[in-house]
């Protein structure tokens, strides 16, 4: 190293240690937040909590009560940018060893409650984190909130999420005395639909982005919703239940299964099976192991996408092979009963509650022409996130990570694909390969779950690596300007514990490319895929 070189290393090191010192030094008590005065903005609680279990005040039934956070400082209050708005917001600070970053916390649904174990994942790995419940309390599926509140749905839809992230930082420089140097955001379903807002509306808030399996065409993806439920409910005979779904996944994968030249319950790519499902026709009595003639025109209109009477397309279909699994179809598309299923809930919640602001609208009556133009016009401004212009996120060196898995029944995969298509088309390839990466998961389903490797480190981490971690691959990219390639997927006997045995692990390719088989080798190790463009797409 020459001596000016060593010279402005020595600097720059002195430079960041004073930093890092001023930042211990600088920081406030807790308790002294209470006190803060921000725009818009009520601080409620600011109180230090103790290193261990901490209890989850929205714990679901059957998931964990409680987890284990280092001691941090948790800081809540209300931000009413109008008359009508309650953006309720919490923002948690480790008190030690802080890394110099902020993380945002995304909602999946209709959100309606603050992402208490994102912000605890956060605080573990040493980031400031803040999250939202977006403007209102209630379940996830539930949009009665919306009814006659035009004002909290532009909260829903945008201003929420953007208000924590400054409210947040600011709450954060306060406590430490400096603002992060780096802010994150990573989310999945309606948090990819926030991610994307962020890159195309407040491209300054955040420096690196992953949007998960993204809710971001949200009025065609609920008339998608709706599409489904007009297809397996407009005639009781149509509607499939779920003892069949395993008769339709076991067709998928004998007529699609080994062309990828791997057989292990996984399309490496639905996109090339071309799988009919008269072949499941009923030869005689009507039972689980086939289908009646409604039920195939049902699941021909789901694979195919909503259309309009001219035929134009709407939305894209959903693709074979995620159909089994609790993530899968029975949650989905058929729930246990006609009218339990997700996309019942999210489409007639939606339509009634936010479109039509008639809480007795019947889905049977919406027109998929009309109807979508006027939802496009009166929604779609506030909720899509679809803009493929990104240039003043590229500008301001964000990065952008896409991921979404093949066996989707939540979102249509293809809806990812085609809004990254689109920003090749606006911004050009090679704009576009500077700052953002797509990668498409075989056989995940809704966020994680399904036959395939669904673990690969979407979220922050104190041990994040890069060559396993899609957050990790982020950071990296953002801080020391070295893009991502392959990101290896593990696949754990229990999907949500990491720490459970590892049944499979395969590489994830940077869109076109896909993993392909050497064509030795054990099927369920990584080392025996490379990443490849085997046709052009």
């Amino acid at each position: 190293m020459s001596p000016w070189k060593a010279l402005v290393f020595s600097v720059t090191l002195f430079a960041f240690t004073a930093l890092l010192a001023a930042t211990s030094f600088a920081q406030q008590s807790c308790e002294s937040l209470s006190r803060l005065k921000l725009p818009q903005t009520t601080i409620s609680m600011a109180v230090s909590v103790p290193a261990g279990e901490f209890p989850l005040p929205n714990a679901l039934p059957g998931n964990h009560s409680s987890v284990k956070v280092p001691a941090f400082c948790r800081v809540a209050g209300v931000i009413k940018p109008t008359a009508d708005s309650d953006i309720r917001f919490e923002v948690w600070m480790p008190n030690r060893n802080w890394n110099g970053r902020f993380d945002g916390v995304g909602n999946g649904g209709f959100a309606g409650s603050i992402g208490y174990a994102g912000l605890a994942a956060a605080v573990r790995a040493g980031f400031a984190a803040a999250s939202t419940d977006t403007g209102h309390a209630g379940e996830a599926t539930d949009a009665r909130w919306a009814l006659g509140h035009p004002q909290k749905i532009v909260d829903f839809g945008y201003r929420a999420i953007h208000l924590t992230a400054v409210t947040g930082k600011a709450i954060v420089r306060k406590f430490y005395g400096a603002s992060p140097h780096r802010s994150y955001f990573a989310s999945c379903s309606n948090g990819g639909r926030q991610a994307l807002m962020e890159a195309q509306r407040f491209p300054r808030d955040y420096n690196g982005i992953i949007a998960g399996a993204p809710a971001n065409f949200w009025t065609h993806l609920l008339a998608s919703a709706i599409w489904i439920s007009q297809a397996t409910l407009d005639n009781p005979a149509s509607y499939i239940p779920p003892g069949k779904l395993p008769a339709i996944s076991h067709a998928v994968l004998a007529a699609c299964d080994a062309q990828d030249g791997v057989k292990d319950g996984i399309l490496n790519d639905p996109r090339q099976c071309h799988f009919n499902p008269e072949t499941l026709l009923c030869k005689g009595a009507d039972s689980n192991a086939c289908l009646t003639a409604p039920q195939i025109t049902a699941l021909k209109k789901i694979y195919a996408g909503p259309s309009n009477r001219k035929g134009e397309k709407i939305f894209p279909g959903f693709m074979p092979g995620g159909e089994p699994g609790p993530d899968g179809w029975p949650t989905w598309m058929t729930g246990p009963a006609p009218e339990k299923s997700l996309q019942y809930a999210f489409g007639t919640q939606f339509y009634s509650n936010m479109m039509f602001d008639n809480a007795k609208w019947n889905f049977r009556t919406l027109n998929f022409g009309a109807d979508t133009r006027l939802t496009d016009r009166k929604m779609g401004p506030i909720l899509n996130a679809t803009n493929p212009n990104l240039t003043a996120f590229k500008s301001h060196g964000g990065k952008l990570i896409l991921y979404h898995g093949w066996s989707d029944s939540a979102i249509p995969p293809l809806n990812t694909v085609n809004y990254y298509k689109s920003v090749l088309a606006r911004m050009g390839r090679e704009s576009t390969q500077a700052f953002v990466r797509l990668y498409m998961v075989p056989g995940m389903q809704h966020c994680g779950n399904g036959p395939g490797p669904s673990s690969f480190g979407a979220w922050p981490s104190a041990d994040a690596n890069p060559k396993d971690s899609m957050f990790g691959a982020l950071e990296q990219w953002v801080e020391h300007g070295v893009a991502p390639r392959t990101i290896i997927a593990t696949k754990n006997a229990q999907p949500w514990n990491p720490a459970s045995a590892v049944e499979m692990t395969r590489p994830l390719c940077p869109y076109p490319e896909i993993a392909k088989y050497k064509g030795s080798g054990d099927i369920h190790q990584a080392a025996n895929f490379f990443c490849t463009i085997e046709q052009k797409q």
